[in-house]
């Protein structure tokens, strides 16, 4: 008997074969026919997931019917009544050779009959010679290694996918207080119940992401999104450890994520637009842009939105340009821009309204490139409002276009 290990697609196992005569093609079933299905184990109790299962009428040698097996380890196929050795052979299985083989296999017509092949069996293992079950030792190990860090990986997946969903819960809380609360609902008891949302949702973000950090430190989007949760959570201080943690990783590694830096650089400059250190922000913000261009447009909208959320309109003005030099048809930089020099508007001694160069400007081109967007009927507002004690350098087009 001859004797050599296998490698099967993402499972290793042993072969043991026979040299025999050459095996020639199977033919095709003619005349009544059964059906044959089955399931092929390996040696180290995984499925072979590839390979072939023949049926043969001389004990192996032979084979009259041969059907794929697939990734799962199954197989399927026809052949005449009669009865036959089932032979599974190896993709690398030499010719006249077999790794396994099981006798007393029947087929009937018009019958399905199972049959597997399980090599993990003790009359395959105790035939093994004493330094192939040594190899088969080694072998379960680092299969058993593999299946453990494949468990850690698919939970942290799953995490990962939980994840994502709080962060988009936790960005639609406000709709979801006023769906549980309903339309006679309070502000105050909205902005509780809106509270609470976010809290809970950021709350779990963070547990995950602690969690999962510590069993695969060495994983940046972990620590990404761990930073994510804890500025949810106001929790600064740790979210800068968390951000830097994630950029220092991902920049050590082979392949390093520039998507997921960018990403990561987005969250920098958010924690830092929120803790008033707006020169931080500004260079987070760039950095995210440099390290993903596609995202640029999207991220530095979000820097003016950040920026409007605290307050800071001079850094909310900034950060509103840099989004319309980056995208200029995206319509909520306009508005914002406008909301931010609206407030340094002006009254001179005859009544009139002075704004700051760009204020209406910016709201004009807003209802220009969103005439029906969220914020339109409010900008219509406004320019109404002022527009007969308005001095700006800006003409108006003749057709009215934006009042």
């Amino acid at each position: 008997m001859n004797r050599n290990l296998f490698l099967g697609l993402g499972v290793m196992s042993i072969a043991l074969v026979s040299a025999l005569a050459q095996t020639p093609a199977p033919s095709a079933p003619a005349g009544p026919v059964g059906k044959i299905h089955g399931h092929v184990t390996s040696v180290t109790g995984f499925p072979a997931n590839n390979g072939s299962i023949s049926l043969s009428t001389d004990g192996g040698p032979t084979s009259k019917f041969t059907f794929p097996v697939d990734a799962h380890g199954d197989y399927k196929g026809e052949a005449a009544p009669g009865s036959y050795t089932l032979v599974y052979r190896a993709p690398d299985t030499k010719p006249g050779q077999w790794v396994d083989s099981v006798k007393g296999i029947k087929i009937v017509v018009d019958q399905d009959v199972a049959a597997d092949d399980d090599m993990s069996r003790a009359e395959f293992i105790n035939a093994l010679s004493p330094e192939q079950k040594k190899q088969l030792e080694e072998i379960k190990k680092k299969n058993s290694e593999a299946v453990n860090a494949n468990k850690v990986i698919n939970a942290i997946n799953a995490d990962l996918k939980t994840v994502e969903q709080d962060l988009k819960d936790a960005d639609g809380a406000r709709e979801a207080a006023h769906t549980a609360l309903g339309a006679s609902a309070s502000r105050s008891d909205l902005e509780a119940k809106e509270n609470e949302i976010r809290a809970a949702k950021f709350g779990e973000v963070e547990a995950l992401m602690q969690k999962d950090s510590g069993l695969k430190p060495d994983v940046s989007i972990l620590w990404s999104r761990l930073c994510k949760g804890q500025i949810g959570l106001k929790k600064y201080d740790e979210a800068e450890a968390s951000c830097k943690k994630a950029l220092e990783v991902d920049q050590a590694a082979k392949k390093p994520n520039l998507q997921w830096q960018s990403v990561t650089q987005a969250e920098l400059g958010e924690l830092y637009a929120r803790t008033g250190k707006v020169d931080q922000a500004y260079a987070a913000y760039d950095e995210s842009v440099k390290d993903d261009p596609t995202q640029a447009a999207l991220n530095l909208k979000n820097e003016a939105v950040i920026f409007s959320q605290v307050g800071n309109a001079d850094a909310q003005a900034v950060a509103a340009d840099k989004a319309i030099a980056a995208d200029p048809k995206q319509p909520l930089p306009y508005y914002l821009k406008g909301q931010a020099l609206i407030g340094k508007a002006t009254v001179d001694a005859n009544g009139h309204y002075v704004f700051p160069t760009g204020c209406l400007e910016a709201y004009q081109k807003y209802l220009e490139v969103a005439p029906t967007g969220s914020y339109a009927a409010e900008v219509k507002g406004i320019l109404a409002q002022f527009q007969t004690k308005v001095e700006t350098t800006y003409k108006a087009p003749k057709s009215g276009k934006g009042k």
